[in-house]
């Protein structure tokens, strides 16, 4: 009976730390204040490398703007990519930032054609605009608007982090878990609806 009380325990403290968890990395995702008075109304924690994504969409366009920011110490690199053919890293498209050596931020977009690819600038399938990066706060940022995008809404999508930059190349990143498994799906419009939904039913509630 004991023993069965303290699983029960355990279960709940897990419960509660891991909602804490999703909780302080939700609010870390939506009270984030951008530079030049950018403004995002959609953005999402993702899952692995410390790594927020806010974008705005516009689906007469099938456009993204996008700030992709994850923790990164300043001699290493940071990517952002979709995938307009497959879900994994190979055939993704790429926006890819560093700090270069006078300490001014560098980006510019690779088309990610193996696992070894050249990191080299490179043009890509999507059209890319207003492309810029920062490094505020030991994150690195980097802000982009993409599309048409060639799926509408939906991508796969694919983040990346290195330690390191040699010769104004990004250098190949770690293979343990978190950087394996930085891909996932995602629905650019489904959150800009639900976005929406919310905006209406805070207006109604006031009148």
């Amino acid at each position: 009976m004991a023993s069965l009380f303290l699983l029960l325990l355990n279960l709940m403290l897990n419960n509660f730390a891991a909602t804490n968890s999703l909780s302080s990395s939700s609010l870390s995702c939506h009270n984030h204040t951008f530079s030049s008075n950018r403004v995002f109304t959609s953005c999402t924690h993702l899952p692995s490398l410390e790594a927020h994504l806010h974008w705005n969409y516009t689906p007469s366009l099938a456009q993204v703007s996008i700030a992709y920011r994850a923790k990164q110490v300043p001699k290493g690199w940071i990517a952002w990519a979709i995938n307009p053919t497959s879900s994994g890293m190979v055939g993704s498209q790429a926006l890819v930032a560093f700090r270069t050596c006078n300490g001014t931020m560098r980006v510019y977009t690779t088309a990610i054609a193996s696992y070894n690819p050249s990191m080299l600038p490179a043009q890509i399938s999507l059209p890319v605009s207003n492309m810029s990066a920062e490094y505020v706060g030991n994150e690195m940022i980097i802000y982009a608007a993409v599309g048409p995008l060639l799926n509408g809404s939906i991508a796969n999508h694919v983040w990346q982090s290195g330690a390191s930059v040699s010769s104004s190349i990004p250098q190949i990143h770690s293979t343990s878990p978190s950087h394996l498994q930085s891909m996932g799906a995602i629905n650019f419009l489904s959150q800009f609806h639900r976005l929406k939904n919310e905006t209406r039913n805070r207006e109604r509630e006031r009148t």
